[in-house]
């Protein structure tokens, strides 16, 4: 059976000594880049390997660009190989952050035509809830050959999030947190408030308060809810830097709400340019 959106910790228990099987450590921390390396390095699910957010999930940031640009295909062709992802490979991602950076490798796959990829519903803590243990002993994995096989469709620039809005064909979904959203803090980026015409919708509110991912039904339902009638097909997804985006998506494949886009660029990169129209308030 293949995964493609959420694995549970008895699941994943159950594969992890299977060869078919990669488990991704994503763990990180914006305000503290080395966090998530020195957690993997003290405590991991055995047998994982780790991916730096800003080193391996990410790509050079330049002087128009958001905080966490895609990496070229090659480049992260590469960087899956050397984690011993291939063609074949079943690949599991956690963190420890109700799955936002796990989501942004999940995301990065399906880009690349991998989709024998899923998040582990709950994280870290579900996996100990479950009973499952950690090691400080590092991975060894063999190298794999990933080929990049990337969907054009997945993504889309400025120019085209200033078009569906402007448009009003689809909708844009901002994940980050209200307070961010309405302009009354920003801790990262160069101006407050969201792009003109976007709808706030928290990725926090795809979890539960046990930090899994909601029901089916009910992330539809609150989904449907932020979409406002809008086709999922139409429709994008945005945060701070194209990374907690990448939670909004996966919630609404869970839903079955298929065919959103990310902005890779997000607030991060809209906000820097001052001919970029910003919104504040609800």
């Amino acid at each position: 059976m293949t995964y493609t959106t959420l694995v549970d910790a008895a699941t994943l228990a159950a594969h992890l000594a299977d060869p078919a099987w990669r488990v991704v450590d994503c763990r990180f921390e914006l305000l503290s880049p080395a966090a998530g390396a020195a957690a993997y390095a003290a405590g991991h699910i055995a047998g994982a390997v780790y991916a730096h957010l800003d080193h391996d999930l990410a790509g050079p940031r330049s002087a128009t660009s958001g905080r966490h640009p895609l990496p070229e295909p090659a480049a992260l062709a590469a960087t899956l190989g050397r984690l011993g992802i291939g063609a074949g490979t079943q690949v599991v991602a956690y963190d420890d952050a109700g799955g936002i950076y796990a989501a942004r490798l999940w995301w990065l796959l399906r880009w690349l035509g991998h989709d024998a990829v899923a998040v582990l519903d709950g994280g870290l803590a579900a996996w100990r809830a479950a009973g499952g243990a950690l090691t400080a002993q590092p991975a060894t994995v063999a190298a794999a050959r990933f080929t990049p096989r990337p969907r054009a469709r997945s993504q889309v620039d400025a120019d085209a999030v200033a078009a569906l809005v402007a448009g009003g064909a689809g909708a844009l979904l901002d994940a980050r947190s209200a307070e961010r959203f309405e302009g009354r803090v920003e801790p990262l980026d160069a101006r407050a408030g969201h792009v003109p015409g976007a709808r706030s919708h928290h990725y926090a509110l795809n979890l539960g308060a046990d930090g899994r991912f909601l029901p089916p039904q009910e992330l539809r339902a609150r989904l449907v809810a932020a979409l406002a009638g809008s086709a999922p097909a139409d429709s994008v997804s945005m945060c701070g830097s194209g990374v907690t985006a990448c939670h909004t998506l996966l919630a609404m494949e869970i839903a079955g709400l298929t065919g959103a886009r990310l902005y890779p660029g997000s607030w991060s990169e809209w906000s820097r340019d001052p001919t970029r129209p910003c919104a504040t308030g609800p």
